[in-house]
């Protein structure tokens, strides 16, 4: 490959007729739509196993999913970081080393609209913009091999090739060296198939334990440096909170004095749950719930109940990590919405 012969982000044409800032069909029962985002009902995940169908999988947009084309498609590496500059193609990212990853993505501001009074700005996420998937591709550290990563880098900063968002530009985000070249993945696959258009194709990175503006869709362009970079699309945080959510409609009606099986998903960005608590009687008294365990992404759990009482109800869940930190009963206000991570009354009817 001639390494002078290096396009730019703009020499490369990604988008389509397309107009839609989503491809994939929203239907009410699945979807809420955020603008340019749709955030996961979580009744929508009833049944559906550990990982998130890609059909209902959240979709976290700055502007229009582009339609890009894979055989004209490149990867480009450079900066003062590498031996050299290099350009990769979909071919040869298919035919390196692939690893298989459960992992999560979630929005900095899943649980946004939760905080209440304040209006904290951005989508007004439920607690549903988050999903996990089962990511296959390429360790950045050996796509990051074929350019040689220098001694005295320290900073990576990966572009996408979506439309700019803003006077920003186009989305990015830097990783640090040290976590790029750790666990972060180049995923061409998702859930066994090539990523659909919403969710990066023909690859983006994933980036586990971030919040999910790390996990850049549409990957166009790699930067390695020496210097510390600016991340203009930064949220100032990096790991998502604890959280935890009952696979349920807003209100759920649940039927009178018959055996009703609970059942929620628990997780927290800086590892895995260790326990989770429900409560039926909005707070007087817990129960411990089974959970599935030693897994990372999210912690699927159930609960037996038998309401005695009819009437509007409110059920109530909260976990508690391996580093021993539990969901609060109400978190500090964030005026960009990031992080929220307070017990959330669930409603239900009973009837």
């Amino acid at each position: 490959m001639d390494r002078t012969a290096l396009c730019t982000l703009g020499d490369i044409p990604p988008l389509s007729a397309h107009r839609r800032p989503i491809v994939k069909p929203l239907p009410d029962h699945l979807f809420t739509p955020h603008g340019a985002s749709a955030e996961t009902r979580w009744e929508a995940m009833a049944g559906q196993g550990y990982h998130t169908p890609n059909d209902r999988f959240f979709v976290g947009n700055h502007t229009t999913t582009p339609l890009i084309d894979a055989h004209s498609w490149r990867l480009r590496l450079h900066g003062d970081g590498l031996a050299g500059p290099r350009l990769v193609t979909y071919t040869e990212l298919r035919k390196l080393p692939a690893r298989t990853m459960d992992v999560a993505i979630e929005c900095a501001g899943n649980g946004r609209s939760l905080f209440g009074a304040g209006g904290a700005g951005g989508a007004s996420w439920g607690l549903g913009g988050i999903g996990v998937a089962r990511w296959r591709g390429v360790p950045l550290k050996a796509v990051l091999a074929l350019a040689g990563v220098r001694p005295d880098a320290v900073d990576v900063l990966a572009t996408g090739l979506d439309d700019p968002a803003d006077a920003r530009g186009r989305v990015r985000h830097v990783v640090p060296l040290a976590k790029a070249l750790d666990d972060v993945l180049v995923a061409y696959e998702m859930n066994g198939v090539p990523l659909p258009p919403d969710h990066g194709y023909p690859a983006r990175l994933v980036v586990p334990g971030w919040v999910g503006i790390a996990s850049v869709k549409w990957l166009g362009d790699v930067e390695v440096s020496t210097r510390p970079l600016d991340n203009p699309f930064g949220t100032g945080v990096t790991t998502p909170s604890v959280k935890s959510a009952f696979e349920l409609p807003r209100p759920a009606r649940i039927p009178f004095g018959q055996r009703h099986v609970l059942r929620g998903r628990s997780w927290s960005g800086a590892g895995g749950i260790a326990k989770i608590e429900v409560s039926t009687d909005g707070g007087r008294s817990w129960r411990k719930a089974f959970h599935r365990r030693g897994t990372r992404a999210w912690t699927p759990w159930h609960l037996e109940w038998c309401p005695r009482e009819k009437g509007p109800g409110v059920l109530l869940a909260r976990a508690v990590d391996h580093n021993g930190y539990r969901q609060p009963e109400i978190t500090a206000y964030d005026k960009m919405g990031y992080l929220f991570d307070a017990i959330v009354a669930h409603p239900v009817i009973v009837e």
